[in-house]
């Protein structure tokens, strides 16, 4: 069973267009500028959520211009 998450980016305005080709060059996400108290909605999927945690430590909060992320994991509500 895969892992999945929406991460909620916070980015610096000059910044957003490279922090959105470099969410993108993430496998396994989905990637969408927004306009709200966020600026980059992610969906994400992993195989465990340790790898997802490995994901934001190593490959998303690292990324200049990001400023903040929220992370909300989920899970299918099918049987």
């Amino acid at each position: 069973m895969a892992a999945n998450a929406y991460i909620l980016i916070t980015a610096e305005p000059a910044h957003t267009e490279r922090v959105l080709e470099r969410l993108n060059a993430i496998g396994g996400t989905q990637v969408r500028e927004v306009l709200g108290p966020y600026d980059i909605v992610v969906e994400l999927e992993a195989d465990t959520p340790e790898d997802i945690t490995q994901i934001l430590r190593h490959r998303v909060r690292p990324i200049s211009g990001v400023l903040n992320t929220v992370t909300c994991l989920w899970f299918s509500s099918l049987a």
